[in-house]
């Protein structure tokens, strides 16, 4: 009998182990479906960032396209309206080359050639006026370097002293825009500097 009652005593120890072994192995089974659940949803939330950054990269790269394709646009736009004002301008200077290559092949007087040039030049001031440029103001004003180049001095008793004397190349303006400044020859006036 004390090997029945120690089979006993095993049984009833065995009994008292054996639902803490189960309920271990339980919590064990438990904690791994957490772990597969929690590793399920990163999988997904890692899916769903990819994409998203795909679509971030494929918006980044049509956008870029996009913008160099309006760059070589407004590029090509520029230089078609550079092409079309420089037409305009071209055409308009036409008409004076046939002018004078009329005044070349022309077999008249040196007063006939000259009255032609000089019907040439008012024509070609014209269209210059047409266009806004004007003639930079230069004989009798006070010289300015922004518009005048001087090319030397000329000693001159009927003009203040720094006023432009003589004008040798004339300068022109588009507008408020220097294209050319004038090349003048300035006054220096021996009264006013002796004073």
């Amino acid at each position: 009998m004390p090997e029945q009652e120690t089979e006993l005593k095993t049984l009833e120890a065995a009994e008292d182990v054996a639902p803490e072994g189960v309920a271990a192995a339980e919590n064990e089974q438990e904690a791994t479906q957490v772990k597969r659940a929690d590793l399920e949803k990163a999988k997904a939330e890692f899916e769903q960032l990819k994409a998203e950054r795909d679509q971030l990269i494929d918006r980044l790269a049509r956008t870029q396209a996009e913008f160099e394709n309006a760059r070589k646009r407004a590029e090509r736009e520029k230089q078609e309206f550079r092409d079309f004002a420089v037409g305009n301008v071209v055409e308009q200077f036409l008409p004076v080359i046939d002018n004078f290559e009329l005044a070349l092949k022309a077999t008249g007087s040196t007063e006939q050639l000259r009255s032609g040039v000089e019907l040439i030049v008012k024509q070609m001031e014209e269209i210059l006026r047409q266009l806004q440029v004007q003639p930079v103001a230069t004989v009798g004003e006070e010289f300015d370097p922004r518009h005048h180049e001087a090319l030397g001095t000329v000693e001159r008793d009927d003009l203040p002293d720094q006023h432009v004397a003589e004008e040798v190349r004339r300068g022109y303006k588009l507008r408020e825009r220097l294209l050319r400044p004038a090349l003048v020859r300035i006054a220096s006036n021996p009264k006013q500097t002796n004073e």
